[in-house]
């Protein structure tokens, strides 16, 4: 995917003002208006500035786009990372792909699943202050168990120069016991300062679960690969096994192939009911790194009459 420096479409520093970036729209958008413009790229150049301008415009979005580049590197491929958002604290309700449907693939991956920041039209003095929302990381472990843990939102802000900046923001949070990705935890009257004499709103965290070195994720149900010795799977053999909730035994069946799936109840995420967890049977071969373990696999071909690939007629 192609990286857009929106800044360089717009003609201004990376550091310029919400002022100077107005001035900047205003006055390229005359230029390549489709309407009057006699460029031959006049209508290309015309949607660019507008993809841009919706960016830079908005303190919340820049901030996000600001973050997001600084992961780019000129003259290659452009790969937003995972959660690249995670952390920042925006206004409104999330950001749809049909907001996105006018503009670029690069702008799609930025906001198609990021946030929208319009703001609430106020048309009385007396107005419920406006929600936030923020994506935030949790351990497995802390979903398991419930807990309070003590987190850090970047809010952007302008500041009274017109220069975009952020300010932290430390919460503590209380994680649900059981909670899954995608889920939002309310935190009541931490969004915008209502107007008037109404209430302020809510701030709502998306969580999302840090990467685990054991177990993949499905709602409330893990899968954890299980490393298993070729005289296991065919013989059969009780094996411990780590869950999250601490070690059980398992009964691995005589005859188990790679792939193999077993099921472990109640033993993913807590619940109503609890999740469960999928053991996958992983064979893994001994290393031949010693004679004696040559010796072995030598006598094994000689003994046993095993040809893998049967099935596929050679």
């Amino acid at each position: 995917m192609q990286f857009k420096d929106y800044y360089q479409i717009m003609g201004v520093a990376r550091d310029a003002t919400q002022d100077e970036i107005k001035r900047s729209y205003r006055k390229l958008a005359r230029k390549y208006h489709p309407d009057v413009s006699k460029e031959s790229d006049a209508e290309i150049r015309f949607k660019e500035l507008g993809e841009a301008y919706e960016v830079l415009k908005d303190a919340e979005k820049r901030t996000a786009y600001d973050q997001l580049g600084a992961n780019w590197k000129g003259g290659q491929e452009f790969h937003p990372p995972p959660n690249w958002n995670t952390g920042f604290e925006f206004r409104g309700t999330g950001f749809t792909d049909s907001d996105t449907a006018d503009y670029s693939d690069f702008f799609e991956s930025l906001f198609g699943q990021g946030f929208r920041t319009s703001g609430v039209k106020r048309t009385a003095f007396n107005a419920r202050g406006e929600d936030h929302h923020a994506k935030v990381l949790v351990s497995l472990e802390d979903s398991y168990q419930g807990t309070t843990r003590t987190i850090t939102l970047q809010v952007p802000m302008v500041d009274s120069q017109g220069h975009v900046s952020t300010r932290e923001r430390i919460l503590n949070v209380n994680i649900p016991k059981g909670i899954c990705e995608g889920q939002h935890i309310r935190l009541i009257g931490q969004g915008s300062a209502g107007v008037g004499k109404n209430k302020a709103g809510d701030l709502y965290l998306q969580v999302e679960f840090q990467a685990h070195p054991l177990y993949r994720v499905d709602g409330k149900d893990l899968y954890l690969n299980l490393p298993v010795a070729p005289w296991e799977a065919a013989l059969g053999a009780t094996v411990k096994v780590p869950t999250v909730g601490g070690i059980v035994e398992l009964k691995i069946p005589e005859g188990s192939l790679s792939g193999n799936k077993l099921r472990l109840k109640g033993r993913g995420l807590p619940g109503n009911p609890f999740g469960d967890c999928y053991v996958i049977i992983t064979i893994v071969l001994p290393p031949a790194d010693t004679e004696a373990a040559r010796d072995f696999y030598r006598k094994m071909k000689q003994e046993i009459n095993f040809n893998p690939r049967t099935k596929l007629g050679v």
